[in-house]
């Protein structure tokens, strides 16, 4: 039967521990309608039920056949760590079952975990990979093996599956698995045989979330255990790998982008479970040079095909951008906790940043294609066919991380929302549905990010005592009004407070606050030391980015459109258009080899013509909705007369 409308999910991703020295807690949440909705039902009937056969057509589940023992034959896939996909698409589908029950897909889960469990072994560990190939040397090859990042997914979908269905069968496993772990794996003078970490960061905040769902305190240990021993040197110092510098030292994030933000995650949880202000300090010192120098207008983060990498601080390309979605998902994932953490909006606001653009432009309308990479720009005439680096939606990837990814985070989305703590409640992000914790409940309707209107109605509260009542106002967002009823205020003479509108009172069932944020289109420039787009401007609305795609323009190519910078922005709803989404006109002007000339450059004291070239009207789209027409160019950041 479906979850009644009325029921809030108990938990979801992350669930503090009884003494967490944390600002903020989880609220519950459910989204209903709207935007949000839309792309929860496309995930839960069309991407979560493709899953199994997705991963019976690449092989993942034949390697576990294979290593229960059930079938013979050879170990298909060409990465060690092919099983995270399935442990992937466990939590997708388990948060999926905690938000709305279903027989045909609770079947399918339950055939998987039978037969993750017959594939283990005796004293707990899992790995097709080296069970099937390398003979069972286990541990032999922690830089690239990825065994402990295998287990790290492995235990969040046992979390998930045991706080969603509430069934034990999967959380089982992952503590005979973590249990093992912990019996090969500590510091010199342990006794324990193995001081080593694995190359890729994952298991640190799956233990830790392990922790917080048994009570096992050896968990947590393990965690922090293996969270100071990079940097120093166990993997050879490779800054790929994490293990260049410690984490309490490091001053910038820099490396394999997944690697880091999972890591940094694991450092959040840390400090929120054991009050170490150390690592807390890491975590808002590296955070914020991870915005101001290495992060993409669209939340995108990893500046290098080659290795996956930040990149130099403003190294931040177009055509050339990696932002892996992946990347983009470990950190919200980051984010979500640090906001929790301290209590700060910023972090939210970089969630809701990265939530409408660099990661939702990573799965396509329709829920059945994906993206690896999520570049800013793609040139006229690109002809690349499709695969892990390609700017083309591909139905599915050899290293297939990203798509059961996205499965999670949109099956648990309702847990990024809102927050409790002893004043109220803070709504983070403004999507329909409801929020609550501890006897309150507020009820938020709105079509945001279309329209900027979102009025939340108390739906139960405690008439005996003062409550706050705390919204975000977005970083982006310079003008807005919000009615209380009794009293309205706006940008001029609103109660601020590091950007929270913090409302308190004592509330009633049926008090209504009517919050309006403004969403005037906007141009956006960026610091000159970011030199791939000096000169050029974006444009944006509300939360969204926006993008030029050549299908739109076709009376030639994006490559020689300037835009108009000093002509007014315009827009147009389009119900008819990507499945229904709000339009920006701009003004611009195509330029032709005959505007050039034979030589593109010109003294730099040269009057520029004032009108150069063909008047164009342009048509913006948001950017996460690009590439989901016929293939063509590409843009974000656009030139100016």
């Amino acid at each position: 039967m479906p979850r009644s409308r009325s029921a809030l999910p108990a938990s979801g991703p992350v669930r503090l521990g009884p003494g967490a020295h944390a600002e903020r807690r989880p609220a519950s949440a459910v989204i209903e309608t709207g935007f949000w909705r839309a792309r929860q039902e496309i995930n839960a009937h069309v991407s979560i039920p493709q899953g199994p056969e997705l991963l019976e057509s690449a092989g993942n589940l034949h390697n576990l056949r294979l290593a229960a023992g059930a079938i013979d034959g050879d170990f298909r896939g060409d990465y060690p760590f092919v099983d995270t996909d399935v442990y992937k698409w466990l939590e997708a589908a388990a948060w999926q079952l905690g938000r709305s029950p279903s027989d045909a897909l609770a079947d399918e889960v339950g055939r998987i975990v039978t037969l993750i469990a017959a594939a283990q072994q005796p004293d707990g560990y899992l790995n097709t990979w080296f069970q099937l190939v390398k003979d069972g040397r286990r541990y032999e090859d922690l830089r690239w093996g990825h065994e402990l990042y295998c287990a790290g997914h492995l235990i969040q979908a046992a979390v998930a599956h045991h706080r969603a269905t509430g069934g034990p069968e999967l959380l089982d496993v992952a503590v005979k698995f973590a249990d093992h772990l912990d019996s090969v794996f500590g510091p010199p003078g342990s006794g324990k045989p193995i001081d080593g970490i694995d190359g890729h960061p994952e298991v640190e905040t799956a233990l830790v979330e392990l922790y917080r769902e048994t009570g096992e305190r050896r968990y947590l240990d393990l965690a922090g255990y293996f969270v100071d021993r990079h940097g120093h040197g166990l993997l050879g110092g490779e800054v790929y790998c994490q293990d260049r510098v410690p984490l309490r030292e490091a001053t910038n994030v820099e490396g394999h982008a997944v690697r880091q933000l999972y890591l940094l995650a694991a450092a959040a949880d840390l400090a929120t479970e054991t009050g170490d202000t150390e690592l807390r300090s890491v975590g808002e010192r590296l955070w914020r040079a991870m915005t101001a120098t290495k992060t993409h207008l669209t939340g995108g983060l990893g500046a290098h095909h080659a290795q996956e990498d930040f990149g130099d601080p403003y190294e931040l390309p177009n055509e050339r951008a990696y932002c892996e979605t992946c990347a983009a998902i470990a950190s919200i994932q980051w984010s979500w906790r640090m906001a929790l953490l301290t209590g700060e909006s910023c972090y939210s606001d970089l969630i809701e940043r990265t939530l409408y653009n660099g990661f939702l432009a990573g799965v396509s309308l329709d829920g059945e294609r994906w993206l690896y990479v999520n570049p800013l720009q793609v040139r006229d005439g690109h002809t690349d066919q499709g695969g892990d680096k390609s700017a083309r939606r591909t139905r599915w990837f050899r290293c297939a991380c990203c798509p059961p990814n996205v499965m999670r985070l949109l099956a648990s989305m309702e847990h990024y929302l809102a927050s409790t703590d002893g004043t109220g409640l803070q709504v983070h992000q403004y999507i329909a549905g409801r929020y609550g914790e501890g006897g309150i409940t507020v009820r938020c309707e709105t079509d945001y990010p279309w329209h900027g209107a979102i009025a939340l109605t108390v739906e139960e509260a405690p008439t005996d005592r003062s409550w706050t009542l705390a919204l975000r106002i977005p970083s982006w967002c310079h003008e807005f009004r919000v009615d209380c009823g009794s009293r309205a205020y706006d940008q001029t003479d609103a109660p601020l407070d590091d950007g929270w509108l913090r409302l308190e009172g004592t509330w009633s069932p049926g008090d209504r606050v009517v919050l309006e944020l403004g969403l005037e289109p906007r141009l956006t420039v960026a610091d000159p030391r970011v030199d791939s787009v000096r000169g050029c401007v974006a444009m944006e609305r509300g939360p969204l980015v926006y993008c030029l795609e050549g299908v739109d323009h076709p009376a030639g190519g994006l490559d020689d459109i300037v835009l108009d910078a000093t002509g007014p922005l315009g827009v147009k709803h389009r119900p008819d258009l990507l499945g229904g989404v709000t339009t920006i006109v701009a003004a611009g002007h195509r330029r032709g080899a005959a505007d050039r000339g034979w030589w593109p450059y010109t003294p730099a004291n040269a009057d520029p013509a004032a009108e150069d070239g063909e008047a164009v009207e342009l048509t913006a789209i948001p950017y996460y909705s690009w590439a989901n027409r016929e293939s063509g160019g590409m843009r974000v950041w656009l030139p100016t007369t």
